[in-house]
């Protein structure tokens, strides 16, 4: 036995008796490493910025990475021109074109390596917020002021008096209902797709809603001023419809905001909700308009106020506007749009 496993450590004999040595281990094999991967190569992009109406080459951008956006190269040119914040910048493929989003990736624009903008200064910005607080304080306090018959407005024997008509309390609490609700709408509810506005244009929103805001109030508030010819019916058929279109415009924001997540500034087709008030999605775009139209037309015969009729049918004409050209948007963004919505108005406009 010991021989044997001898003979078996030491390898086989051969024929003449001599061991033939057992062959030793050979060395473990070497695993390979897996070959890397070629990176692919970055293709930079080469941008300049022209004056959208002299041609002159205001900036030149080397080695802009190509999932660069259009707020980024805004940010990179801002930096060589600081007068030019991103917020003033109007940055288009076409000297008279449309102005490009700042969500815009570089690579997917129809522009090669080299790519040429123009810009356009759109002038001292202020945020949608101030605007909206400025516009919507005025006629707030302008109104009071009226309603409270401050001296300088009516004759001095009527300072500091009251209305023997209910109706103009009641407009008082109506018009201040509706300005308070938008303050608030302002500051909780809103969600801005634009965060500035052109600054000139507070200007011409303030003289509008402010002015406005007085021509009634005079009237409204006026020792002479005559209640509805009509009485208390009328006065209380406007209070309901006032009161109704109020929750459906507050409904409609409400529902609009949930759209949006904070911070961002994607679209969506808006859709009824659980809400009965947002119903009114199924036969138009806009309706938050729709229902702002009714609270001036309710509160227009709940005064029975000419300066209130010629507020609404001003109103009814510029948000008409408003919502055509977002109904257009809602056509070109969204193939699935449903066709049987109206702007505005349902069946008519």
């Amino acid at each position: 036995m010991d021989a044997l496993a001898l003979e078996a450590t030491t390898g086989k004999k051969t024929s003449n008796g001599a061991a033939v040595p057992a062959p030793l281990p050979g060395p473990a094999p070497v695993k390979r490493k897996p070959a890397k991967k070629a990176k692919k190569a970055v293709v930079f992009f080469e941008v300049e910025i022209l004056d959208a109406k002299t041609k002159d080459k205001l900036c030149f951008l080397d080695k802009v990475e190509p999932n660069a956006t259009i707020g980024e190269i805004k940010s990179m040119f801002h930096k060589s021109h600081p007068q030019w914040y991103p917020a003033r910048q109007s940055i288009r493929l076409d000297p008279k074109g449309k102005s490009l989003k700042d969500e815009d990736v570089l690579q997917h624009l129809p522009v090669g390596t080299t790519a040429t903008f123009y810009f356009r200064d759109l002038g001292a910005q202020i945020s949608w917020v101030t605007v909206f607080l400025t516009e919507y304080t005025g006629p707030l306090v302008i109104y009071l002021m009226f309603y409270f018959r401050v001296p300088f407005i009516y004759a001095p024997k009527y300072d500091f008096t009251t209305s023997k008509h209910w109706v103009v309390h009641l407009a008082c609490m109506c018009h201040s209902f509706h300005y308070v609700k938008r303050l608030l709408e302002t500051l909780f509810v809103h969600r801005f797709s634009h965060g500035t506005m052109p600054l000139r244009n507070i200007f011409k929103n303030c003289t509008y809603y402010w002015g406005f805001a007085a021509w009634m109030a005079y009237y409204i508030n006026h020792p002479l001023y005559t209640p509805p010819i009509y009485g208390e019916q009328q006065i209380r058929l406007a209070l309901i419809v006032f009161l109704f279109c109020q929750i459906g415009n507050f409904s409609i924001h409400i529902a609009l905001r949930n759209l949006r997540p904070p911070g961002s500034k994607t679209r969506k087709i808006p859709y009824p909700t659980k809400n009965p008030f947002t119903w009114i999605f199924l036969l138009v775009s806009c309706p938050n308009y729709t229902y702002e139209l009714g609270s001036w037309l309710g509160f227009t015969l709940m005064t029975q106020c000419l300066p209130v009729a010629f507020f609404t049918l001003v109103g009814f004409i510029q948000m008409t506007v408003w919502a055509k050209g977002k109904h257009r948007s809602y056509l070109k963004e969204f193939r699935d749009y449903p066709p049987l919505r109206s702007p505005i108005l349902p069946f008519v406009l």
